[in-house]
């Protein structure tokens, strides 16, 4: 989290005018030797990389503008888009947010089922050290409730069933940053794997909560190298592990998805019901609510939206700070946390789908002022290859963010340069260490950064650069290349 220490220097380094208006800006002519120094500092990029860059002052008055308007895949830059519109919406969804609930559904015999409902919270936690936000919390009040049920279900139905959005590569499922997106969220929907390489020749120990049933091929080799692989299908329990670790690697910690998170919910649940000393009779179920045309906006015709009321709960927990989510959602670039954010705010104005964030997003957006044109998304968090945004459009949407009431606290989510998140390796040593903040973002032969840095005469600047089709095994290098033209930038103003 953000100290006020650290927000209060934050808003003094990025005083910004009201008066901002990138959108309609008309372009003055650049310093030709700052344009042409630019220019050369991202020629030195891989050969065939595409850039866009603009830099604005704070009153709009363009200063360097590379390909303004082509329009890029943006990676995570797609979630300044999205942790905007939150703000934007922010009193009420926090008003109106809810956290997990649990309740008893009495069965024909007497014996109960145990229903665990999701409202979109992702911090629900089972870690043994949990203080807040806690399953443990519901399994002790069904215990204190009951000894004997049947069935536990896990009930996600707050949001529809649209675990991925379009656009997400498949191979991306089985990983962490793919993991599948639910109403009901428990431990960032992630398998937790321990591994601990062997001697040389043999097969590495490795410990997992008992969810997903490891196939474990990895082969202990001599050094200090790890090279493993792991292979899933969608929708299965079997994990596979291949490749080699070094027998010299401490203890390491591996991260996988989970394609069904009510289930994995609710089996958690079972698990701290039966160490609660509860019988349990029956199996792990979930109920889904099914994608359907009521989901669009397009195709619902603006028809209201009817969502089933919630049934009394036995227990439930408090709903956790949506603004304190998205410091983590920026800073750290978590993928499953926006896209939550994406449906608590479509769920606010539609039924929790993604169409209906999207119909928001275009609401925002057009009320900012950013050209249609310049922006398109398939999902909230960057790992769509759909999305698309043009360097003028994110330009547009930090030049509006400066002119909201919540801009200093949205612009204390943003890493800072050498300092914290993922821009916590970036610029050391330059000008710009500490002095520009910015969103990353990162996809198979995308990069971007987009955000606020101020130069060497105090000038805070908006500025927005993306990088797309780099050869392989180049993305580095693009990166590096970007970084140079905007310490070259912060140097000459």
């Amino acid at each position: 989290m953000t100290t006020s220490i650290g927000r209060l220097a934050l808003a003094s380094a990025l005083t910004l005018s009201l008066s901002l208006t990138p959108a309609g800006a008309q372009a003055r002519p650049a310093p030709g030797t700052l344009q042409a120094t630019v220019e050369q500092k991202l020629a030195e990029g891989p050969a065939g990389s595409r850039f866009g860059l603009l830099v604005t002052t704070l009153d709009g008055d363009v200063l360097v503008s590379i390909a303004p308007d082509q329009r890029f895949i943006p990676a995570s830059n797609t979630k300044m888009f999205t942790t905007a519109i939150a703000y934007a919406e922010l009193p009420l969804l926090q008003r109106t947010a809810k956290g997990t609930g649990v309740r008893l559904e009495p069965g024909a015999d007497g014996v109960a089922d145990v229903i665990l409902h999701g409202r979109g919270d992702a911090l629900l936690s089972s870690a043994d050290d949990c203080r807040t936000d806690c399953l443990q919390t519901l399994a002790d009040a069904v215990a204190a409730k009951t000894r004997h049920i049947r069935n536990i279900v896990g009930d996600d139905s707050w949001f529809p069933d649209e675990r991925w959005s379009p656009g997400m590569s498949w191979n991306n499922i089985a990983s962490r940053y793919g993991t599948g997106v639910s109403a009901l969220t428990l431990d960032d929907n992630e398998l937790v794997v321990k591994l601990t390489p062997g001697k040389v020749g043999a097969v590495p120990a490795v410990r997992t909560s008992g969810y997903h049933a490891i196939e474990n091929r990895v082969v202990t080799v001599a050094g200090k190298e790890e090279a493993i692989e792991a292979d899933r299908m969608p929708n299965s329990r079997v994990l596979r592990l291949t490749g080699t670790v070094g027998a010299e690697v401490a203890p390491m910690t591996l991260r996988y998805g989970i394609d069904d998170p009510a289930h994995y919910a609710a089996w958690r649940l079972g698990e701290m019901l039966r160490a609660r000393g509860v019988r349990v009779d029956g199996t792990i179920e979930v109920r889904h609510r099914p994608l359907a045309a009521a989901d669009d906006p397009e195709k619902r015709k603006d028809a209201p939206v009817s969502l089933p009321a919630d049934p009394p709960m036995l227990a439930e927990l408090p709903a956790p700070s949506l603004a304190e989510n998205m410091v983590r959602i920026n800073k750290e670039s978590q993928n499953l946390h926006t896209e939550l954010m994406l449906r608590r705010v479509s769920r606010q104005a539609g039924s929790g789908s993604i169409a209906d964030g999207q119909a928001v997003m275009h609401k925002v957006m057009s009320a900012a002022g950013l050209p249609a044109a310049g922006y398109h998304f398939a999902d909230g968090s960057g790992m769509s290859s759909y999305n698309r945004i043009s360097p003028r459009a994110a330009v547009a949407l930090l030049g509006w963010i400066a002119r909201q009431p919540w801009s200093a606290d949205w612009r204390a989510t943003l890493p800072v340069a050498g300092r914290d998140g993922t821009l916590q390796s970036r610029f050391k040593g330059t000008i710009l260490e500490g002095k520009l903040f910015a969103k990353t973002g990162s996809l198979n032969a995308s990069r971007a950064l987009s955000g606020y840095l101020v130069t060497r005469n105090g000038k805070t600047l908006i500025f927005s650069a993306l990088a797309n089709d780099m050869p392989e095994d180049t993305d580095s290098e693009a990166t590096a290349a970007v970084d140079r033209a905007l310490v070259a930038i912060a140097e000459a103003l």
